[in-house]
């Protein structure tokens, strides 16, 4: 089986040596090291790449721009970010500019792995407080506003509970329906609304 192989992009160098003894200690290949976007996208010209983690606010080149560059030069290539910030501006830009997943750095090393791999398989990873920030600035009109015209009532409140970070079962029971119904509502959201994904979902009802 090949080795994932992992691009680190942060300009602190005690994190960038601590992670790659983690990454390597699970069998995972760092292909590199890089301190801004800019030295990044120098490594990846060069080297074949599976996913990057990557620093949101860093000197030069920021993350921001970087999944940007990532996205359009690789696509194929994975992004986790993995930062201390979760605030409105970078959450909003970075999953909309096509992070696969959002992890803070005091999330531990277990956690980081299990977002690589999850990540890998085809899932988007969101840390919960990033969920609940992202819930937090929700505005249930402009989301409402911000809908297509196609979305009925039902399919709004079911956007309202994933809003506030709801969980399927938890809007089920909200509800009073089964949990395979609010399947079959958020599968008609996602069709009616072209989005695929929880968290990008609602990055983009907050416009």
């Amino acid at each position: 089986m090949n080795k994932l192989k992992i691009l680190l992009v942060d300009d602190e160098t005690l994190l960038l040596e601590s992670l790659e003894i983690i990454l390597t200690l699970n069998d995972m290949d760092v292909i590199g090291t890089a301190h801004d976007g800019n030295e990044a996208l120098s490594i990846l010209a060069e080297s074949e790449c599976s996913i990057a983690l990557v620093d949101l606010n860093m000197k030069g080149m920021g993350g921001i721009e970087l999944i940007g560059r990532i996205k359009s030069e690789y696509p194929h290539i994975r992004i986790l970010v993995l930062t201390t910030f979760y605030d409105d501006k970078n959450i909003t830009q970075a999953i909309s500019g096509g992070a696969d997943g959002y992890l803070l750095k005091d999330s531990g090393k277990d956690a980081i792995i299990g977002a690589i791999e999850q990540i890998m398989g085809g899932r988007n990873v969101i840390d919960c407080r990033v969920m609940n920030r992202l819930a937090s600035i929700m505005s249930l009109s402009a989301k409402n506003e911000t809908l297509p015209d196609s979305i009925t009532e039902r399919e709004k409140e079911i956007c309202s509970l994933l809003a506030q970070g709801l969980t399927n079962k938890q809007i089920a029971e909200a509800l009073y329906i089964s949990e395979g119904t609010v399947k079959n509502y958020i599968s008609s959201i996602y069709d009616k609304t072209g989005i695929h994904d929880r968290a990008k979902l609602i990055v983009s009802i907050k416009g």
